[in-house]
């Protein structure tokens, strides 16, 4: 095998959306930047997440969004094309081929070394290239570790080869008969998408609700309506063995006793196929970091900055899902921007300007990161309690911020404001029997939003007028002159305002 010794200012590993987004940002001072990815270039958000899954959502919404139009819904007189519907998932996944992502990355001055990558020493790893190639490379500054999770997978289920959202997402085939084992964000999309291509979807929950990080009207909601489309949602339930047979899989499935029965039920369940979603875990485990005193598999625990607390000299940065304080694609790129900029300010390579410390990016110095408080470009603030979530089921939900209950643990005095989005003008043209909810978390003390939910058909869009909100901290008797458009469904707003009496 060849061996090659190469040396960069900054190593990044990783090249999904946030690693991408960590390299831009930390050469925009010069520093030379490689990203190690083995796999392909833009990683689990281009080909198995965020936009194969969206792509399997919409053929549904679009149609159901018809559907609830009197005069467009006499225009619908088929039913979704399975087939099509897979063709375009194919085609926004660029057909699981990174060729556009790796122009992009290369266009952008970066260096793209193809292989795995394992710490030997403080700032010093070897990376197997897919080819054969060993190299040996050297940070000059900084290593960036943003290499994503991994699906966990119960032990029950090691024999039956199970999907999990990599297979959902990438698969040429709708299965009759599908179980999805989970109640969280993935389980309830995948549920939502096949029961769409026709699948008999059957979900299984461990625990009392759907969306257990969100607010509990918001899961009832998900749950009504995927019931109502013929999907069984069992709560209370494990799963106690997993056997495939053939082309099937034969699950026995336990639930707990509910009001008026005594004992756990037992059924069994036979089907083509069985999507585990209940979670993930941060993909640490081969990339040596026992030779950095830390603990491969666990997550890299790391301060504002991202910089990974417990290693010495301020050369060691994580960011996205492998820190554990995020797992969406859009916050694990917003810690990507903060610790990008804090390596291109801190490792500025250019001389100082005649009597400042240091230009840094964009004209700020080292000494402004160094310094930097909370909510400046240099700290990655808004993990604490201001993180946005969508969920593309039908209805849609979405939140930014704190729950109620989370509110409440925080030990903060809370009002809540609720309003259902069917009572609005805009909900009227939008659809017929227009069905939603918002609420918001509003501290009493200083009068602002903590968090705010919403749920119902495109409310997604709705969602970053709350993050503003929450973010900057805005008080509602200010947030009364943000006068909302009619009709539309941020009118809600207003009606929010008027419910608090503001």
């Amino acid at each position: 095998m060849a061996e090659v010794t190469d040396e960069y200012d900054v190593v990044v590993l990783g090249a999904g959306a946030v690693g991408e987004n960590v390299a831009d940002r930390a050469s925009r001072t010069g520093l030379s930047v490689a990203v190690v990815e083995p796999a392909l270039v833009g990683g689990e958000c281009s080909y198995w997440a965020c936009m194969p899954s969206k792509a399997l959502l919409r053929p549904g919404d679009v149609l159901a969004a018809a559907r609830a139009v009197p005069g467009a819904a006499a225009a619908v007189t088929g039913r979704i094309d399975p087939a099509a519907v897979l063709v375009r998932r194919d085609e926004v996944a660029a057909h699981w081929d990174d060729t556009g992502q790796v122009a992009w990355l290369e266009g952008a001055g970066l260096t793209l070394l193809r292989g795995r990558a394992r710490f030997t020493a403080p700032r010093a790893l070897v990376v197997e290239g897919v080819d054969g190639t060993v190299r040996t490379v050297t940070a000059r500054r900084a290593v960036v570790v943003a290499t994503g999770s991994v699906p966990v997978v119960p032990g029950t289920f090691a024999d039956v080869r199970p999907w999990t959202s990599r297979e959902a997402t990438s698969t040429h085939r709708v299965p009759p008969r599908l179980a999805v084992v989970g109640g969280g964000v993935v389980a309830t999309e995948l549920a939502t998408a096949f029961a769409d291509l026709g699948s008999e979807v059957t979900v299984l929950v461990r625990g009392g609700r759907l969306l257990a990080a969100a607010e509990p009207f918001a899961g009832e909601a998900v749950a009504r309506a995927l019931t109502d489309r013929g999907v069984r949602v069992l709560l209370g339930t494990s799963v106690t063995s997993a056997v495939r047979d053939g082309d099937e899989v034969r699950l026995v499935v336990e639930r707990r006793s509910t009001a008026g029965r005594h004992g756990d039920e037992t059924e069994r369940l036979t089907v083509d196929e069985v999507l585990v979603a209940t979670g993930r875990r941060p993909a640490t485990d081969d990339l040596g970091l026992e030779t950095l005193g830390l603990r491969p598999g666990d997550a890299l625990e790391v301060d504002d900055r991202l910089q990974v607390t417990g290693v010495d000299g301020g050369w060691l940065f994580a960011a996205g899902d492998v820190t554990g304080r995020t797992a969406t694609t859009h916050q694990g790129k917003y810690d990507a921007r903060v610790v990008g900029d804090v390596i291109a300010a801190r490792f500025d390579p250019r001389p100082a300007a005649e009597g400042q410390p240091g230009r840094g990016g964009r004209g700020l110095s080292r000494q402004a990161e160094a310094q930097a408080a909370p909510w400046s470009r240099y700290r990655a603030t808004a993990d604490v309690a201001a993180v946005p979530q969508v969920v593309f089921t039908r209805p849609q939900v979405a939140w930014v911020g704190r729950t109620h209950d989370q509110a409440q643990r925080d030990g903060l005095e809370v009002e809540v404001l609720a309003y259902e989005l069917g009572g609005l003008g805009g909900a009227s043209v939008t659809a017929e029997g227009y069905e939603g909810r918002v609420q918001l978390v509003v501290d009493v003390a200083r009068d602002v939003v903590l968090g705010a939910t919403f749920v119902g058909p495109d409310v997604a869009d709705m969602l970053h007028a709350a993050t503003v909100a929450v973010v900057g901290e805005v008080p509602l008797s200010r947030l009364w002159h943000a006068v909302p458009s009619y009709p539309t469904l941020s009118e809600v707003w207003l009606r929010l305002l008027e419910a608090a009496g503001r």
